[in-house]
């Protein structure tokens, strides 16, 4: 291992990021710069009080400065910033006032994404985001790389991780099987039914009609605003989920998505911790579903697009749906039209009753949720655990007992005198969060003691053959 003190030697392999990294991190700063000298120039001239001659020159001076030390700054850091992959580990240094090394374990590797930047894009250039089991941000960003380094580094990660032998210093690049291509036509019939379209639609017409009633333009300004809002929120995850491509590989599933940002992501087998398939009301005649997971380290990275990652399936036919789950989660067997469990599963989507060996509600939860109560549903399989829940919005997770983190019941003063209780299954962080409410409260206690020995016994059996290298030879 090298000195830390001198960690650039390429001897050692130690290797920098792109010389173009400094101006992909420090362009923002300039911008926020110049956009605060702008509002407050635009002030005065809008004022018609035009600055002097000398006022211009000090505005002007003050901004080189800037640039010259954010420029002097970017190549310090970049200069002071390597990279290091051996066999088992990726290690990171960076840092000029306060130096930090960050070491990812490549069996604990949970994703590995390659992200385009529309700079990027025109320039060649990619980031690698790496996501590991360890809390927040235990996100490595490798920013920015050449795309073909990008790449094949991401081969060399995956397949250390994965425990495959090769020759030389490149990866053989893993072969990918596209399964599924989401039409974008299909994306965006899924925008338009949606609640918070029909809400705007009603307003439009509400305020149309109050401007014709009252008079008033004022009206238009407050419609203006929520419009604006809501076109943004919408183009952002049109933008996001923009040919959305699902394909799978030795290296675990593979998503592509992106209009100006693309994204290439991986997660390798057995790092879904729990996986929900949703359908919307409006969506329901077309029987369509998404599919949201929770990866550790995803819901804890703490960018922009950490709402984006957990994505396994923007929008899909129910058949799409229940092939991207068996992708997930390998111990399903949807096409199994013998066994039980798609049975089970079509229970879950869209059963009421006690069905395919399903635990519900008792009559009692009417009166705390007189909708849905009849959705309320558990079912405990051979690997996973299946909750139910919403009449409105129908909702399924599945979760596999080897990655049950903890279980709890919970009881309210009205839920303890109806004689129900919740319960609940905790995840890592990301956007599933198991739960059933208002069970009978024995069969809620009877559930968490039996799923914690399922879960002790499942991850005893599971050992570290799902979470290390899943290909190396025994």
């Amino acid at each position: 291992m090298s000195d830390p003190r001198s960690p650039l030697d390429p001897d050692d392999g130690w290797r920098r990021l792109h010389p173009l990294t400094p101006l992909a991190r420090g362009w923002k700063v300039v911008a926020v710069v110049l956009a605060l000298v702008a509002q407050q120039r635009g002030e005065v001239l809008f004022s018609g009080n035009l600055p002097s001659r000398q006022e211009a020159l000090v505005t002007l001076g003050g901004l080189v400065v800037i640039a010259l030390v954010a420029a002097l700054y970017g190549f310090v850091a970049w200069r002071r910033a390597a990279y290091q992959v051996d066999e088992d580990t990726l290690r990171l240094h960076y840092g000029v006032l306060f130096r930090q090394q960050r070491h990812a374990r490549l069996d604990r590797l949970q994703a590995v994404d390659v992200v385009r930047p529309l700079l990027g894009r025109f320039l060649g250039l990619a980031e690698l985001r790496l996501e590991v089991a360890g809390g927040k941000d235990s996100a490595i960003v490798l920013t920015l790389l050449r795309e073909s380094d990008a790449e094949e580094l991401r081969n060399v990660l995956l397949a250390r991780a994965a425990g495959v032998r090769y020759e030389g210093e490149v990866a053989p690049v893993a072969p990918e099987h596209e399964l599924i291509a989401v039409p974008v036509g299909r994306v965006i019939a899924s925008l338009a039914l949606t609640y918070s379209t029909g809400f705007l639609v009603i307003a439009i017409l509400a305020g149309a009609v109050l401007v014709a009633v009252t008079g008033r333009i004022s009206v238009l300004a407050i419609i203006a605003s929520a419009f604006i809002g809501l076109v943004g929120a919408q183009w952002t995850r049109f933008s996001s989920t923009f040919g959305f491509r699902v394909a799978t590989s030795p290296d675990g599933i593979r998503l592509h998505h992106g209009l100006l940002t693309t994204r290439a992501q991986t997660v390798p087998p057995g790092r879904v911790q729990a996986i929900q398939m949703r359908q919307p009301l409006l969506w329901r005649r077309l029987d369509w579903w998404s599919l949201t997971v929770n990866v550790a380290g995803y819901g804890d990275s703490g960018h922009d697009s950490a709402e984006q990652e957990n994505v396994l399936l923007v929008v899909g036919s129910r058949a799409e749906a229940l092939l991207v789950l068996r992708l997930a989660v390998p111990a399903l067997d949807p096409h199994d039209e013998d066994g039980p469990t798609p049975q089970a599963l079509s229970a879950g989507l869209t059963g009421t009753t006690t069905e395919a060996g399903f635990v519900v509600a008792p009559r009692a939860a009417r009166w705390l949720d007189p909708v849905s109560w009849r959705r309320h549903g558990v079912n405990v399989l051979d690997d996973v655990v299946l909750l139910r829940r919403g009449r409105w919005h129908r909702e399924l997770d599945v979760v596999p007992h080897a990655r049950t983190q903890s279980l709890g019941v919970s009881q309210g003063p009205l839920q303890r005198r109806l004689g129900v209780a919740s319960f609940h299954m905790h995840s890592t962080s990301g956007p599933v969060h198991p739960a059933v409410a208002h069970l009978e409260s024995q069969d809620a206690a009877d559930l968490l003691v039996a799923q914690a020995a399922r879960a002790r016994l499942a991850r005893a059996a599971a050992g570290d053959g799902d979470q290390g290298r899943w290909m190396e030879a025994p």
